[in-house]
């Protein structure tokens, strides 16, 4: 191996002799438990002499990122539809209660459908993935997670026995107005993370804000598209004033801190000039 390989190239080599393993699904070391090489680095630039040992791990069958999000966010869209419109097999009801009373129960449908839309969309169109795959296990734990939570939200949201928030239209506008603005702010990061890899570059940069109002959430956090993400969810809480949207909720900030904060934390490590004032997820405090 030339001195000026990059591990890309060293990953193409091995495929050569082992086809069954691809490069997707290769994992090169430098120590056994160490953490994996990236793809652009070259390999006399790493801490090696005129010899290396490189260690080789499985990673398994892979899937491409794209195709992950596109499955996890279909499921959730016409999952929801199946409550919305109250098949017979699922709540067992006569022609009295096909449709709902209340007004919130449509427009809950409308955001919910909204969000996992905007979701495809980005997938598509905006996302650039500095890892091409993950692991085809894991599409079936996040299967479960997104699909069987938009189930359970679906059930109670649609509910024949449903009873609309306390505060009336005045809880809902406000939850309304909150949505739009956290899934508006959740698009620009989104955007702007994008922006970071136009020419194709995966290499980690410090993102900063823009001119675009809903970036500027930069100044304080580190990763503002999962703090825009919780805020959507805890909207969508308040307009449905039900207890498994809070729940969900819960689970999403819990998961979205542990993102946040390895996010953080590489951000720290690749630069020692990065901002001291950016919290992970949520500004002054975590």
């Amino acid at each position: 191996v030339e001195p000026n390989a990059t591990i890309r190239e060293i990953r193409l080599m091995f495929h050569k002799l082992y086809p069954r393993w691809y490069p997707a699904r290769q994992s090169i070391k430098l120590d056994p438990k160490g953490k994996s090489l990236r793809d652009e680095e070259i390999l006399q630039h790493l801490r090696v002499g005129t010899t290396a040992t490189l260690y080789f791990k499985d990673l398994g069958p892979q899937i491409g990122w794209t195709t992950v999000f596109l499955i996890e966010y279909t499921g959730p869209l016409f999952i929801y539809f199946v409550f919305y419109f109250r098949m017979n097999f699922v709540y067992g009801l006569d022609e009295r209660f096909t449709s709902s009373p209340h007004p919130v129960v449509n427009l809950a449908c409308i955001c919910h459908s909204f969000h996992y839309i905007k979701r495809l969309i980005e997938t598509v169109f905006v996302h650039r993935f500095s890892r091409g795959t993950m692991p085809l296990r894991n599409i079936v734990k996040n299967c479960l997670y997104y699909w069987g939570f938009a189930a359970w939200l679906a059930y109670y949201i649609n509910h024949p026995l449903y009873t609309p928030p306390s505060y009336g239209k005045k809880q809902i506008n406000f939850a309304v107005i909150m949505f739009l603005l956290c899934e508006a702010g959740n698009f620009s990061i989104h955007v702007a993370l994008s922006d970071l890899q136009r020419n194709g570059s995966k290499t980690c940069k410090i993102p900063y804000p823009t001119k675009n109002p809903f970036t500027w959430l930069f100044f304080f956090v580190s990763c503002p598209n999962y703090t825009y993400e919780v805020g959507t969810w805890i909207s969508f809480t308040i307009m449905t004033q039900c207890v498994p949207v809070g729940l969900f909720t819960l689970l999403c900030f819990i998961q979205m801190t542990v993102w946040a904060k390895d996010k953080h934390c590489t951000y720290l490590r690749e630069f020692k000039d990065y901002p001291s004032h950016r919290m992970p997820i949520i500004p002054f405090l975590l």
